[in-house]
C-alpha cells in the first residue's frame, strides 16, 4: 500500500519516533491528540519488557506525552500472548523483570523452577549466574526456549549495556538451543497488536525509526511502512537494505 490516505489505524514504535532519551519529538504529543480526537485507533509499541504498561504510561506522561496504558502493547504482552495460543495453561521460569511477569501471571501462567513448559528471557537488569544455569539446564532437561526480543545492547547514559539478544546468544552457546524470538522483527508482534485493536494489515500504518525491525517486520505483516529520521537510521543506513519503506519522513510531525 502506497496511499496513506487508505490508512484507517496505526502501530508506532516508542523509542526514536516518539520520544528520545526521555524528551517528546516533534510533533509526537500533536499525532497521538489527532489519533485520538478522530477516534483512529492505534498502539504505541515497544521491544522493551522490562516494564508494564502503566509504568510505561506513567513514565511518558511525566515527560509530558500522554499516552494510556490501554495504548501501549509491550514484547511482554505480545510474548503472553503467543504462549495463551500456543499453550492455554502453562508455566515458565521467566529471567526478566515486571513487565513480563505480570504480563505471564495475567495469562494465568504458573511460574516455576520445576519442569516449566517454557524458559522465558526478557529484558532485565539482574542476571545472576544462578538463574542463568538454571535457565541451561532447564532448556537441556526439555522446556521450550522463549525471548521477547533480539536487541543485542540497550542504550545508556554510560553507554551500550547488554540486552536480551547478548543474553540469548550465551544461553543458546551452552545449550545449542536457539530461542523463538516474539518481538520485532517477528512480524507477529505486529499481528498480535492488530488483533488487541481489531485492525487489518490492509489498512494499518506502521511507524518506526529502525530498517532491520520495524520496516521489515512492517513489510513482511503486510502494513504501510513509514520511516522517520529521529532514531537510528539515516539515509546512508537506509541504503544498506535491499528493501524500503513507503515513505521516509524527517519526524512524526510530517504526518500532521
Amino acid at each position: 500500500m502506497a496511499d496513506r490516505s487508505e490508512i484507517k489505524s496505526w502501530l508506532t514504535d516508542m523509542d526514536g519516533v516518539l520520544v528520545h532519551e526521555g524528551h517528546v519529538l516533534p510533533g509526537a504529543s500533536e499525532l497521538i491528540a489527532s489519533w485520538r480526537a478522530s477516534g483512529t485507533p492505534f498502539l504505541v509499541l515497544t521491544n522493551n519488557s522490562i516494564y508494564t504498561p502503566r509504568d510505561l504510561s506513567a513514565r511518558l506522561k511525566s515527560g509530558g506525552l500522554d499516552v494510556e496504558e490501554k495504548d501501549i502493547w509491550t514484547s511482554a504482552l505480545a510474548t503472553a500472548s503467543f504462549l495463551k495460543s500456543q499453550k492455554s495453561i502453562g508455566s515458565a521460569y521467566v529471567i526478566g523483570e515486571a513487565g513480563l511477569t505480570t504480563a505471564l501471571h495475567e495469562i494465568g501462567y504458573i511460574m516455576t523452577d520445576q519442569e516449566p513448559d517454557y524458559v522465558v528471557l526478557g529484558e532485565t537488569r539482574n542476571f545472576s549466574f544462578e538463574n542463568l544455569t538454571k535457565a541451561i539446564r532447564l532448556i537441556n532437561a526439555g522446556s521450550r526456549f522463549i525471548a521477547t526480543n533480539p536487541d543485542a545492547t540497550g542504550p545508556s547514559a554510560e553507554g551500550v549495556l547488554p540486552a536480551t539478544g547478548s543474553v540469548a546468544a550465551l544461553i543458546t552457546k551452552a545449550t545449542g538451543r536457539e530461542p523463538y524470538i516474539v518481538g520485532k522483527p517477528n512480524p507477529m508482534m505486529f499481528r498480535s497488536a492488530m488483533r488487541r485493536i481489531g485492525a487489518h494489515s490492509e489498512s494499518t500504518g506502521m511507524i518506526g525509526d529502525r530498517m532491520d525491525t520495524d520496516v521489515v517486520a512492517g513489510i513482511e505483516a503486510g502494513l504501510h511502512t513509514v520511516l522517520v529520521l529521529t532514531g537510528i537510521s539515516d539515509q546512508a543506513e537506509i541504503e544498506r537494505y535491499p528493501f524500503r519503506p513507503n515513505e521516509i519522513l524527517n519526524s512524526v510531525a510530517d504526518l500532521l
